[in-house]
């Protein structure tokens, strides 16, 4: 009898991209064999986006989609927008089952089962779901994720995050330190610490447990040299986990650091915890300690009431940080949020053109950033062939790198002696090792 065949689009953010490389992992340990979303399949998973209105309509969208490559097949939606609105998914004639976040095992019964609940989704705001901890790595990755914390309560007005994923909650540090373990020895070379609000780690714990001190733990125990933090927000970069990236070589010095709009009058309608003095030092204080770290931002352009004025203040300041690049989202209206019902709203021709403003400057950042390492040698985790035939990878300051060599040095770490810019990437040769190479090696 042949395997049943199972296929998964995701939309949203890399924490989705995560949780659907665990359900791939689980689907395929019952001897389930993935396809691609366009084939025929016996089970199509949609891991849904609620982050905006147009998101809600692409995940039905991609569902029925799915119904009409296969009429036959089940349909089991999950994600953010199954938790958030189980009973809109539940509505839809192409839909077989809903399942919210955290409850992977009524995922696998939904994909595999003749019996099995058509909605099931917890209260996320009072339930305190299980995180898985497995090891995964995104298609095209070798690096893995490690999801150390789910939720949120910052409650900025843009965001539907709090209700769609809950409230926050933390991996326990002992937990943590086993998985990096496991992750070792499973040969992954770097590993992404990832959560939906990171800086929220440990609060919830008994005792409480700060980030820094989580990191200090795995700066002393930690058995892989190359350690990734995902998002933190401003207010909750200290001074210590600065340093403790500097101090470390097991740290990655990369940090990506969410603005979201760069003039106060914004941030405050945004409900964000800081101000764009208070991010400018944080920046300064990363460059102090650590001069070849990458830092990157998240902005949000036309939010409602963000004028004119306010947006070429935004241009202005984010011209004036070292940055290494920008994640630009057009505001795209989110019902249920408090920014949803804000007046002032910009015309949406305008947000398409500040957006694109923001990216012609995100490329300038970019290249600016890549170019100061031109001629020097590069730390880069090697990952997979690209299409024109190069082996591509990413270096501990996230820049993306291509060189020559064999299909044996995928997951290998190498040196690369940096030629060119070429697009969006860097291009070199890899370097024999030696003295004189080493003198000219950046410090990331």
């Amino acid at each position: 009898m042949a395997a049943l065949r199972f296929a998964i689009a995701t939309l949203g953010c890399k924490v989705n991209q995560y949780d659907s490389a665990i359900i791939e992992s689980r689907l395929g340990a019952r001897g389930m064999e993935r396809c691609e979303f366009d084939e025929i399949a016996d089970v199509y998973i949609v891991n849904t986006c609620t982050v905006t209105d147009r998101a809600d309509v692409e995940s039905l969208r991609i569902a029925r989609r799915a119904r009409r490559l296969n009429p036959s097949a089940r349909i089991v939606m999950t994600g953010c927008l199954a938790q958030a609105n189980p009973e809109r998914l539940a509505a839809a004639h192409e839909v077989d089952a809903v399942v919210g976040l955290g409850h992977l095992d009524d995922l696998e019964r939904a994909a595999v089962s003749e019996a099995f609940d058509r909605v099931t989704v917890s209260n996320l705001r009072k339930v305190r779901a299980a995180i898985t901890t497995e090891a995964v790595a995104l298609a095209g990755h070798t690096r893995a994720f490690l999801k150390l914390q789910e939720g949120c309560d910052q409650f900025c007005s843009f965001c539907i995050v709090p209700m769609s994923r809950g409230t926050s909650r933390s991996v326990e540090p002992r937990l943590i330190i086993e998985a990096l373990d496991d992750h070792a020895a499973r040969g992954f070379k770097e590993v992404t610490l990832s959560g939906v609000h990171l800086g929220g780690y440990g609060n919830d714990l008994d005792p409480p447990v700060a980030l820094e001190s989580l990191l200090e733990m795995i700066a002393e125990r930690a058995p892989i040299g190359r350690i990734r933090l995902s998002s933190i927000d401003p207010e909750e970069l200290s001074d210590r986990i600065i340093d403790l990236v500097a101090a470390s070589p097991k740290f990655c010095p990369h940090f990506h650091l969410p603005l979201q709009a760069g003039h106060d009058a914004v941030l405050s309608r945004m409900r964000r915890r800081y101000d764009t003095a208070h991010y400018r030092g944080r920046v300064e204080r990363i460059v102090g300690a650590l001069p070849d770290a990458a830092i990157g931002a998240d902005l949000i352009v036309g939010f409602p009431g963000e004028t004119a004025a306010h947006f070429d203040a935004s241009v202005e300041f984010v011209s004036s940080l070292p940055l290494a690049y920008l994640h630009v989202f057009p505001y795209s209206v989110r019902s249920g949020t408090t920014a949803a019902k804000l007046p002032g709203k910009v015309r949406p021709a305008e947000v398409h053109r500040r957006a694109a403003v923001m990216r012609e400057l995100d490329g300038r950042l970019r290249r600016r950033f890549m170019s100061r390492f031109v001629g020097l040698r590069l730390n880069v985790l090697l990952e997979e062939r690209g299409n024109d035939g190069r082996l591509r990878g990413l270096s501990r300051n996230y820049l993306r790198v291509l060189t020559g060599g064999t299909d044996g040095l995928r997951n290998q770490v190498v040196e690369v002696e940096v030629e060119l810019v070429e697009g969006a990437a860097l291009s070199g040769k890899i370097a024999a090792a030696g003295p004189a190479a080493q003198a000219r090696t950046a410090a990331a």
